[in-house]
């Protein structure tokens, strides 16, 4: 015996009379690879004990019963099932019932029966049909001319025993319990593919959502990149002189990328209404804002003076006064407003002078006649002002009164405008738009919108309502009033706004009107050439972008049109009738009638509703900037949100 053998001994000498002690050491506790035995000189790992099982105390361990469907079906008779004995058996137990008969040829009959052809055995006993239908099994040689009989029957010719017959009913009843194992572990396994799937399809439905997470990230960088190159041409811009005093600032319209907001406005929930604005008393009519806690003007029904508030800390600056009647549209870009009212004038204003002024909240309606003291020009006209501004130059006391310039022509309310640079497009319920010059302050080109529609272009792919069919169009020559579908909270009004919507850029316009058009106009010949037709209610609002146009209208649908080709690419039904609109490469935001605010993901196709803190009436107009809304409601509250 080698000395390694004499080591290992002792090591098992050691072991057992060890074990034998109080402080016995379990076999798993010598068995891992870290522990080392310092025995003599030669240092001994565990490689070199050899354990010995407890076989007894492991047999004699219980073992834990399985659970399911496994706790009815042992592995041993699993396994055992899974052996073909049936098949055997089976084979087993035909041959016991197959008889010797003369050879019928049945083979050939069946190929026969098919249509194949087979050659011809030479086999002694050929099969042998009867008149009768007959089938003789046995026949003899000298019998043909005797009388048929019929044959007796197989399982008379054979006798299988008591012993046999109790062996096959052993093995029916084995197959039969085989059978209800196999059934039980297909059942298993088809519960744990189903399992699978359904873990499969929730993980794909997991993928789905992460692939449009980042189509939706691409859009924001591509959104991002396009407002970074903005803002470089933006600060040129700014670093030029200007030579007007009172710059006509970029729309803001078509502005991308993120906006500048402060940095605490990462800190609130998004989709909730943070701050709530009350000084209207009546439905809010038109709203706008310069920038994210920028600069907000809005205006109400039956109330001639717009409120000027200052988002920051959320109070009010002045109101704006000069208008007859009621103020129906609104923009704001930077420190110049322009605003349309009933009284079918326009006005911008410089709202750096109203910062200034500290009386407006007890001003009252004036007349033309108190603002103006020249003779009334030809219409399109600047009417000066005692403290307005005419050609470029400022009066000797601006602090007077924040109205730079007034705008005549329209003769009933002005319900759209739209300006960018110095060029502005108005649209009123004279059924015309007209286009004004704001470094003149005169208009250069009036359309008229009932000439386009009984003069219309050729029919768009995929327009195909005429417009005599449409009963609004037919009345739109006289004073047009259409009564608004009920809101959600059951009241209405009438909708007399012919000229719902307008915007342009460069040479290309487009409007939306009461006789359900959405009309695409030429500015250098003010001729429509194209009219997009499907919305069989007024056309409330609208804006388009590069490639799609977004209207909303009394007919309570949402159409996106395809800019290149004149047809519907997608329509987005709602409850009540779409009374504003706004829309990205992202998302759409709608007023639809209801108290909250849908939100249309573009990416997703889902909707949801900003109703956390919001209106307690209908929401009617809206007006948003990156993650910054600001809504108004029949309520006449102002909410602003965070998205």
């Amino acid at each position: 015996m080698s000395s390694a053998a004499t080591v290992s001994s002792r090591s098992r000498a050691s072991v057992g009379s060890s074990s034998m002690s109080s402080s016995r050491l379990g076999f798993a506790t010598l068995g891992r690879a870290p522990l080392r035995l310092g025995l003599g000189s030669r240092r001994i790992t565990s490689r070199d004990l050899q354990i010995v099982e407890a076989t007894d105390e492991l047999l004699e361990a219980e073992v834990p019963e399985a659970e399911g469907v496994a706790s009815s079906v042992s592995l041993l008779r699993g396994f055992n099932a899974t052996i073909p004995s049936a098949d055997q058996s089976r084979s087993r137990r035909r041959q016991t019932r197959s008889v010797e008969t003369p050879r019928l040829g049945l083979k050939k009959l069946g190929m026969n029966a098919r249509g194949l052809m087979v050659e011809d055995d030479d086999h002694e006993g050929q099969s042998i049909a009867s008149e009768e239908d007959m089938v003789l099994v046995q026949a003899e040689i000298g019998s043909r001319k005797s009388k048929k009989k019929g044959r007796e029957s197989l399982s008379a010719l054979k006798k299988l025993g008591d012993e046999e017959l109790t062996r096959q009913t052993k093995e029916i009843v084995r197959d039969k319990e085989n059978l209800h194992v196999r059934r039980n572990l297909i059942n298993s396994e088809i519960a744990e593919i189903t399992h699978k799937i359904e873990a499969l399809d929730t993980i794909r439905a997991k993928l789905e959502k992460d692939l449009l997470k980042l189509q939706e990230d691409e859009l924001e960088l591509d959104d991002e990149l396009e407002g970074v190159k903005e803002r470089m041409e933006f600060e040129k811009t700014v670093s030029r002189p200007q030579s007007q005093p009172l710059h006509v600032p970029q729309s803001s319209r078509r502005k991308k990328g993120p906006a500048f907001l402060p940095s605490e406005h990462d800190e609130l929930p998004p989709g909730v209404a943070f701050m709530t604005l009350n000084s209207h008393t009546t439905p809010i009519t038109a709203l706008d804002f310069s920038e994210p806690y920028g600069t907000l003007v809005s205006a109400s029904q039956e109330d001639a003076q717009p409120r000027v508030w200052d988002l920051f800390s959320g109070t009010e600056i002045g109101r704006l006064k000069g208008h007859q009647g009621t103020v129906k549209c609104v923009q704001v870009e930077d420190h110049v407003c322009l605003t349309g009212g009933e009284d079918g004038n326009v006005r911008l204003w410089d709202l750096r002078r109203v910062e200034e002024d500290d009386g407006w909240g007890e001003a009252e309606m004036v007349s033309l006649s108190d603002v103006s003291e020249e003779e009334e020009n030809d219409r399109g006209e600047l009417v000066e002002k005692q403290s307005g501004i005419r050609n470029g130059k400022e009066s000797e006391d601006p602090k007077h009164d924040p109205c730079a310039r007034l705008l005549e022509g329209h003769s009933k309310a002005v319900t759209a405008l739209y300006f960018e640079d110095e060029c502005l497009v108005t649209g009123a319920s004279d059924k015309t738009l007209r286009q004004w010059d704001l470094t003149t302050g005169q208009c250069v080109m009036t359309m008229d919108i009932l000439w386009a529609i009984s003069h219309p272009p050729t029919a768009a792919p995929g327009s195909s309502l005429p417009n005599h069919l449409f009963p609004v169009a037919s009345a739109a020559a006289g004073n047009f009033a259409v009564p608004m579908p009920p809101y959600a909270d059951g009241s209405w009004d009438m909708y007399e706004d012919f000229v719902g919507g307008v915007q342009f850029w460069g040479y290309g316009m487009v409007s939306g009107s009461g006789d359900g058009a959405v009309r695409m106009w030429d500015m250098r010949t003010g001729q429509a050439h194209r009219t997009l037709l499907g919305h069989t209610g007024p056309v409330t609002c609208l804006q388009f972008d590069e490639l799609h146009i977004a209207s909303g209208s009394l007919d309570k649908t949402l159409r996106i049109w395809d800019l290149r080709t004149g047809g519907i690419f997608e329509t987005i039904s709602y409850d009540h009738a779409v009374t504003g609109l706004q829309f990205d490469s992202r998302k759409i935001i709608a007023a639809t009638g209801e108290n909250g605010v849908k939100i249309y993901n573009r990416t997703s196709a889902q909707q949801s509703t900003l109703l956390t803190n919001g209106h307690t009436k209908p929401v009617e107009r809206l007006r948003y900037m990156d993650r910054y809304l600001v809504t108004g409601g029949r309520d006449a509250a102002l909410k602003i949100w965070s998205l």
